[in-house]
């Protein structure tokens, strides 16, 4: 259904969308409700995605669609233009997520809702962290007042869900939708949001909870900056110690002994030698290598990777790191806010350039993502630096993310130099600090694991499949040949290191991975390395930057990366000849 408007191609009885604020818990509801039988798709005409599942309630199935969080539907960007037309779309019923902690904001997004005349339900999310804070939110008094049905809920720890889904039903079979009572436009609707707040929500004072107090550090410059570098040593550290012991403890036995040796008893006994039986099982084996390097050598970091991600965006943490950094990322002509985008691009570079719709201009859109083209390396990327250079070098793999921080410094100053737009002042909203709940994180680590698996871990193997048949046709020796003046004169590399320069292009973690295969001395895997961090972005990131932004970006970047790869690279090593020899 990628790309799809449901409208049109609904295999439910009915469609419910979900809607509310950004940050308001609605992945938690979608979660809940759903399971894991979701898929992302793309709204008709635009590059806004949303998230749709099944929902099963008393055997009738529906279509439940997470609509891309909005604060008001005045239509003022893609987001807001995308629940405004779904809306128009006229769903069996709309579930609105309410935030208990803005509720003002929360209460006019409602508003505008209701005039829609539609069968609405609220859902009055994150009670428990109101009433921590003293707030007694009268939902009786807002149910009566605006005609709905409004039930407290919990969606982290699912409290309130079963009531929530059996009103779903008595929402959808109402004879007759409330008219709204209050004048229609933005300066009404606000006085009555604040009219129902001030008569629905009694604040009494409480002492401040640890949780709240350590929320507050974490923004101040001290402790703040402090503890923001010891959490991101903490989760270095974590991202390679669970991925190592992941990978030597279970995944690399049971693959080398177990798995990969039954592949090779089986195709030995159906295949003749040669050269097919070289492409399955040969040095470049298909189902040898095409399972050994993303399965053994990627997947467990990418696994110890979104565990440690999720955690830092369960805890709320991320917004806060965003608010600390945002006077260094300003003087690069950045934002707190792109701290987001750059952390997700340390997952996968796609997710963090759409990420990037959320700041605040064109222009800091086009320096984050160039940024993450260049500098910022996947998880996929980073787990093949950790198999290269980690378990013989610790110093030279943090050399290697060194030269990524000092590249992304750099492309940042030059690029807010070059290019032409207004810094625009940042606005973040920071949630509430909350202990992150087990089974969230793993809904989430297995949800993100699926999509490497389908995104990431098939196209490697595609690529290991076409270097089999490039060295077993003779065509991979025929290549380094062509170009051995540049990878053996200018890089030092051996004549067989062209190939990676191929697969690289499918792949970022493929110009890396096959260098392993190599007997290579420090310096060279230092360089190779290097080349392979600011190589080309795969073909999935070239397509969605000239979606994204223009098709002559995309040559921009696909163009500069390749120049900027090997000039960088060669200089190294010949710095590095020179001071070494």
């Amino acid at each position: 259904m990628h790309g799809k408007n449901t409208k049109s191609k609904n295999p439910y009885n009915y469609k419910v969308l979900l809607i509310g604020p950004p940050n308001v818990g609605k992945s938690a509801f979608f979660n809940q409700l759903t399971g894991m039988n979701v898929n992302v798709a793309n709204y008709t005409g635009t590059t806004v995605e949303y998230t749709e599942g099944k929902m099963v309630i008393e055997g009738t199935e529906f279509l439940l669609v997470d609509v891309p969080g909005t604060y008001t539907l005045d239509a003022t960007n893609e987001a807001e233009k995308v629940a405004v037309d779904m809306l128009g779309e006229k769903p069996a019923a709309v579930i609105c997520v309410v935030d208990a902690n803005n509720l003002e904001s929360s209460i006019y997004l409602l508003l505008q809702l209701l005039e829609q005349e539609l069968p609405v339900l609220v859902a009055l999310n994150r009670s428990d962290i109101a009433r921590e804070k003293g707030y007694d939110i009268d939902s009786d008094f807002l149910s009566r007042e605006l005609g709905v049905t409004i039930i407290s809920t919990v969606a982290v720890t699912g409290k309130g869900m079963d009531k929530l889904k059996n009103t779903v039903m008595e929402t959808m079979d109402k004879d007759r939708i409330p008219s709204p009572s209050w004048e229609a436009g933005k300066k009404a609707r606000w006085l009555k949001a604040e009219e129902l707040v001030v008569r629905a929500q009694k604040l009494q004072q409480r002492p401040l909870l640890r949780r709240q107090k350590w929320g507050e550090w974490l923004v101040q410059p001290w402790p703040g900056l402090l503890l923001a570098f010891v959490i991101l040593i903490i989760v270095l550290a974590s991202v390679i110690g669970i991925g190592m012991g992941l990978r030597q403890a279970i995944l690399l036995p049971l693959f080398r002994n177990l798995i990969i040796p039954q592949i090779v008893l089986l195709v030995e006994s159906i295949i003749s030698p040669g050269l097919l039986q070289n492409i399955f099982i040969g040095e470049y084996g298909f189902l040898v290598k095409g399972l050994e390097w993303p399965f053994t050598l990627v997947m467990p970091y990418v696994i110890s990777f979104y565990m440690v991600l999720s955690v830092l965006e369960d805890s709320g943490y991320l917004p806060r790191l965003g608010v600390l950094l945002d006077g260094l990322l300003n003087k690069i002509g950045l934002q707190g806010s792109s701290i987001v985008p750059l952390l997700l691009g340390l997952g996968c570079g796609i997710p963090g350039v759409l990420a990037t719709r959320s700041l605040n201009s064109s222009k800091e859109r086009l320096i984050v993502s160039s940024i993450i083209c260049l500098t910022v390396p996947c998880i996929s990327q980073t787990g093949a630096f950790i198999s290269l250079l980690a378990e013989r070098s610790i110093l030279v793999f943090l050399a290697v993310f060194l030269v990524s921080g000092v590249a992304l410094v750099t492309a940042g100053f030059l690029m807010d130099l070059m290019l032409k737009g207004p810094r625009k002042q940042t606005l973040m909203e920071i949630p509430d600090l909350l202990v992150p709940r087990k089974n969230i994180i793993f809904k989430k680590v297995w949800i993100r694991l699926r999509g490497f698996i389908m995104d990431g871990a098939v196209p490697m193997m595609v690529a290991v499949a076409l270097a089999a048949l490039l060295y077993e046709t003779g065509l991979m020796a025929a290549w380094g040949r062509l170009l051995r003046p540049l990878v053996v004169g200018w890089l030092g590399l051996p004549e067989e290191a062209a190939v990676p320069l191929v697969l690289g292009i499918l792949r970022r973690e493929m110009a890396v991975l096959p260098l392993m295969e190599m007997e290579l001395t420090m310096l060279q895997l230092f360089v190779g390395a290097v080349v392979g961090l600011f190589y080309v972005p795969c073909v999935a990131m070239i397509a969605v930057l000239a979606r994204e932004f223009k098709l002559f970006t995309a040559f921009a970047v696909l163009f500069f990366t390749t120049f900027f790869s090997f000039l960088i690279g060669g200089i190294f090593f010949h710095l590095g000849t020179f001071i070494l020899y």
